[in-house]
């Protein structure tokens, strides 16, 4: 049976506070990599993320910081990665230590700019970390709510699927339900898409669209994404799986998503840049739109949703004229 081993979280964000709550409330015991030394001296001095998701407490003494990712990635098994896509070369630059041995889990909602390769498929061809030794995790789930111990339910993701269910024991809790999956890819995809699917969401409710076209708004959605799923990689799947559908709903609805507030913010009329700087938060959509674009640009798929996203925030087109032309093509 496999065993996880001594498990390390690298980012220092909401989703990465609320994977380390859940972790270390199995292992008690995590290593934490965090890239400024102030925000790991607040933390231990307050027995919580001083940045983010303030009321969860930790036993600090449950945790070994460091700033250094070598040190981390040097002394831990499994790598969970999770911090924003767009920043995740940056980090990875520091790595002098093979990672390749390691069991790395993207839980990175989001594809690595200018490579347009999602996060498995960059570790797989740049650090030479075997699919074998890869796993995403999938939602939904918004940290806020397992901050506050909601049931949610996580989806662990590896071709080794002996691999998948040791880290979905890990995480499986009185609030925490899991199950696990083989497709990888199909789940990063899924992970990215929903975001810019829930910025589409944002500007309609914006533009003052109500809950009926914001329903057939979804339902359009869930089709495009399984329409590109199956062109980039056709396996075997469900998207009505929760890991699919259960994330597009979450993200699209809730009043926790970042990208659903940056989009009505687009639909209220602000610009991309005020937007962003109010927000002070990433909605990982925004990347993940010209991403995306950029990448069917090679894949030919019917994706008017996604071409509508990228006109709004890129081509500085009118939400109100780019809405209405989506609207039409509708049934």
């Amino acid at each position: 049976m496999f065993d996880c081993g001594k498990i390390a979280i690298i980012g220092g964000g909401s989703w990465a506070t609320a994977i380390a709550k859940i972790v270390v409330g199995h292992t008690h015991h995590i290593g934490w990599y965090m890239r400024r030394d102030d925000r790991i001296e607040d933390f231990k001095r307050l027995g919580h993320n001083p940045a983010y998701l303030v009321g969860v407490r930790f036993d600090t003494n449950e945790i070994s910081f460091s700033s250094d990712i070598n040190n981390i990635v040097d002394k831990y098994d499994t790598l969970v990665f999770v911090t924003p896509s767009p920043y995740l070369k940056n980090h990875l630059k520091k790595l002098k230590t093979r990672i390749k041995d390691k069991y790395v889990i993207t839980a990175i909602k989001g594809i690595v700019p200018d490579e347009n390769l999602v996060c498995s498929e960059y570790f797989h061809q740049v650090y030479d970390v075997p699919y074998s030794n890869l796993a995403c995790l999938g939602g939904p789930s918004h940290a806020e709510e397992v901050a506050l111990e909601r049931l949610s339910y996580l989806t662990v993701a590896c071709s080794d699927q002996e691999k998948a269910q040791a880290f979905a024991d890990v995480l499986t809790s009185d609030f925490i339900k899991t199950k696990t999956s083989n497709d990888v890819i199909g789940i990063e995809y899924s992970s990215v898409l929903k975001n810019v699917y829930a910025i589409a969401a944002g500007i309609c409710s914006g533009l003052k669209f109500g809950d009926n076209f914001q329903s057939v708004l979804m339902s359009n959605a869930v089709q495009e994404m399984s329409r590109f799923l199956q062109a980039v990689y056709p396996v075997e799947r469900n998207v009505c799986d929760s890991a699919y559908l259960g994330d597009l709903l979450v993200t699209g609805y809730s009043n926790f998503s970042r990208n659903r507030t940056f989009g009505t913010m687009i639909g209220k009329g602000y610009s991309v840049k005020s937007a962003q700087i109010e927000m002070e938060m990433i909605a990982e959509g925004f990347f993940g739109t010209k991403c995306m674009k950029e990448i069917n640009s090679h894949m030919h798929v019917n994706m008017p949703i996604l071409d509508a996203v990228y006109n709004i925030l890129y081509e500085r087109i009118s939400p109100q004229i780019e809405i209405k032309l989506l609207t039409d093509s509708f049934r």
